[in-house]
């Protein structure tokens, strides 16, 4: 088995066809279950963010399946697949580690260490593998993510300052009006990317914060938090009246204030200056409201020069970064690798330990004389001592980095001890645990415990 991704991001399309591909539209779950009608792998795992639609799989045959993904993106989105396909990009192999390390440490966010990422990356997971999607590859796969996102966090400076696209929106507005102490702000939408960016806007000190929500308890509560007011959701056009500037972060499909309702404030508005930085994917705001005199509308790809700057400032924590999630590469690619050499180790203990079992009934007339309890204890040793010569080519095998040298071991292990062919001493229906070596220390200790006595 292999890994594969295919995927659409902020790097490869325009937010339009970003908006296009959200999973989220029609539920992660049931793009799970459709994938799962089609001539697809039985693992599959879907991530959808606010600037990126990825589908991983573990599967036999890349090339084949590389074309089943791309077909059912097309399908199930409704766009057609000569305008999909040339914003898809694909990953294979331990590419596909690296790239999923990267995206759960922020590192290949729109603005690099942003949070929200992460929490994003593991609700994929779950909701994958509630549907029963996920396998032992998946699993490794993902779970190594987690662990390399909150080391890279914990390790690095990624995680502190302007890391999320809610801050840079503010980081903007400053750019724009310098101190915002004076001014008075419009939050449409109630939850996570409005409070961040509400929160962020407290310590601005603005001059007042006012919340708006489809659900009036949502923004009241949000409200609550950063200390300002909250309004009904048909009171928005007052609110764009008297607003300085307008952030947009709602989950909505489609926009919700409309290049005419924008105008009509203008007009009431005497044209003094509005603000609009609509950070909502797909976008809360029509665009051609931008087109509007004195409206200024921005979105997130607006933000590009922002990230820019951004990029510089964490140079130094980005190439520690990389040089971490290079290290946990490796280290899973030594595990991917370890398990082709599963059947030749399983083969070798067996071969072992039918050979012992034999032996020992060999000897049974000899042993006669011992004890039931020290006949048990000399199985224990000898199975014991099976276990640690086995120890060490077991774990030789399974943490060689180098795929030729790993399959030049299976080879030798398979001449040298005839494993291809049968042995009179084999047992066929032993399933022993290439893994039942144990650590050094632990065989040690057991056998230290269990003298024989005649």
């Amino acid at each position: 088995m292999d890994l594969l991704l295919l995927g659409v991001s902020h790097h490869t399309a325009p937010v339009d066809l970003r908006e296009r591909v959200d999973f989220s539209k029609r539920g992660v779950a049931e793009a799970l279950r459709e994938l799962a009608a089609c001539p697809a792998p039985p693992e599959a795992v879907v991530l959808t963010t606010c600037n990126r639609a990825e589908i991983y799989v573990a599967c036999e045959n890349v090339d084949t399946t590389r074309g089943d993904l791309g077909r059912f993106m097309s399908r199930f989105h409704g766009i057609p697949e000569s305008e999909l396909t040339p914003h898809l990009y694909t990953r294979t192999g331990a590419d596909v580690a690296r790239h999923l390390f990267r995206v759960a440490a922020g590192l290949d966010s729109l603005i690099v260490g942003e949070p929200q990422i992460f929490g994003q990356v593991k609700e994929a997971f779950a909701t994958a593998s509630s549907e029963r999607r996920t396998g032992s590859l998946l699993n490794k796969l993902f779970m190594s993510s987690f662990a390399v996102g909150k080391k890279v966090r914990a390790d690095t400076g990624l995680g502190e300052g302007a890391v999320s696209v809610s801050y840079a929106a503010i980081s903007l507005a400053r750019k724009i009006f310098g101190n915002l102490k004076d001014r008075r702000v419009l939050v449409v939408g109630a939850g996570d990317m409005a409070e961040l960016t509400a929160v962020h806007l407290q310590s601005q000190q603005v001059a007042q914060i006012v919340v708006s929500n489809r659900t009036l308890t949502r923004a009241e509560a949000l409200a609550r938090k950063v200390e300002g007011s909250a309004v009904s959701w048909s009171a928005v056009d007052d609110e764009l009246l008297h607003a300085d500037i307008v952030v947009t972060a709602t989950g909505a499909q489609t926009p919700l204030i409309s290049a005419t309702s924008i105008s009509r404030v203008m007009r009431a508005r005497r044209n003094r200056p509005l603000f609009i930085v609509d950070i909502g994917l797909p976008r809360d705001v029509d665009p051609a409201a931008g087109e509007l005199e004195q409206v200024f509308l921005y979105n997130i790809d607006d933000l590009r020069a922002m990230i820019s700057e951004n990029l510089v400032r964490r140079q130094e924590q980005t190439v520690h970064a990389e040089a971490m999630i290079g290290a946990e590469v490796d280290e899973f690619v030594v595990w991917q690798r370890s398990r082709g050499s599963i059947p030749t180790l399983v083969a070798l203990r067996r071969r072992f330990e039918a050979v012992r079992e034999s032996e020992l009934e060999r000897l049974a007339p000899k042993l006669n004389g011992l004890s039931p309890d020290a006949r048990a204890r000399l199985d224990e040793v000898t199975r014991l001592l099976v276990q640690k010569l086995l120890l060490t080519p077991t774990e030789r095998l399974k943490t060689t980095a180098d795929e030729e040298t790993a399959a030049q071991y299976v080879e030798a292990l398979t001449q040298l001890f005839s494993l291809s062919e049968p042995h009179p001493a084999d047992n066929p229906d032993r399933t022993d645990d290439v893994d039942g070596a144990g650590s050094s220390d632990t065989t040690q200790a057991s056998m230290s415990k269990t003298p024989v006595t005649s």
